[in-house]
């Protein structure tokens, strides 16, 4: 049976997307990694399928492209461009994740995800640790294009510390003017990405505790984002927004 798919991305992120209000699609992950691998597939960093909710305006299913599952913010922001695309959801949207119920603003073509209120990420001697839906290492380094992300990032993703699930691995660096640039590599792709939204989230919060402000820039390889937040006091943090933006690439068909 042949479906209709569509591709987006954020920042370089990039997503299959399935309208499934209608269940033809079954959550099998067999066939999400088959579509997401990058040779034999239509290649991507994850699947969503968009999908019916009795309350909210939709539920967001998503998948890594090995199959399993997390929340992501990239993810999402897109899930909300293609819904709009879709006419399930207006400029303000409410819907449900795996992590619970989000909400979000289009403004101009821009997908503003509000995140849930976070403590303040745990602080190491050589890292920062949160998750906020799925979990993050941050570490700060003076030089990000000089890390081997794919290297140092998986022998973190694998280490003692973080089994048995693992981790996302984040380096970034402090730039100029309230800004930082986040390289990722990412749990459940098992490589560098050209941006991860919960990531770059992760790591805004994180550089607060070096005296960044809201809101602080992002520079990612795939693109420009921000994040707002207010800190509620010396422990966490609340009115967390991730804004950027979520464009349609193409249309296609794919037999399942």
């Amino acid at each position: 049976m042949n479906i209709t798919f569509y591709k987006y991305q954020g920042t370089g992120n990039d997503f299959v997307m399935i309208d499934n209000r209608e269940g033809i699609f079954t959550h099998d992950t067999s066939l999400v990694a088959k579509m997401c691998d990058r040779k034999f597939g239509i290649g991507a960093d994850g699947l969503i399928l968009i999908e019916n909710h009795e309350s909210l305006d939709f539920e967001m299913v998503y998948f890594n492209a090995d199959g399993s599952q997390s929340l992501c913010g990239n993810g999402s922001r897109c899930a909300v461009a293609f819904a709009n695309f879709l006419g399930v959801i207006g400029n303000h949207t409410k819907f449900l994740t795996i992590d619970g119920e989000y909400e979000a603003d289009i403004k101009e073509g821009i997908v503003h995800l509000h995140m849930r209120d976070q403590n303040c990420p745990e602080k190491f001697n050589s890292h920062y640790f949160l998750n906020n839906g799925s979990p993050h290492h941050i570490e700060f380094v003076k030089d990000a294009n000089k890390q081997n992300v794919y290297a140092q990032g998986a022998e973190v993703r694998y280490s003692d510390t973080y089994k048995p699930d693992g981790t996302n691995v984040n380096f970034v660096e402090l730039k100029a003017e309230n800004t930082i640039f986040v390289r990722t590599y990412e749990r459940g792709v098992e490589d560098e990405t050209l941006s991860c939204g919960t990531g770059i989230t992760a790591s805004a919060l994180a550089a607060a505790d070096k005296g960044l402000k809201s809101p602080i820039a992002i520079e990612a390889k795939g693109g420009k984002l921000e994040v707002r937040f207010e800190q509620k006091n010396d422990t966490s943090f609340t009115n967390i927004w991730l804004i950027g933006p979520a464009e349609q690439v193409f249309v296609g068909q794919f037999d399942i």
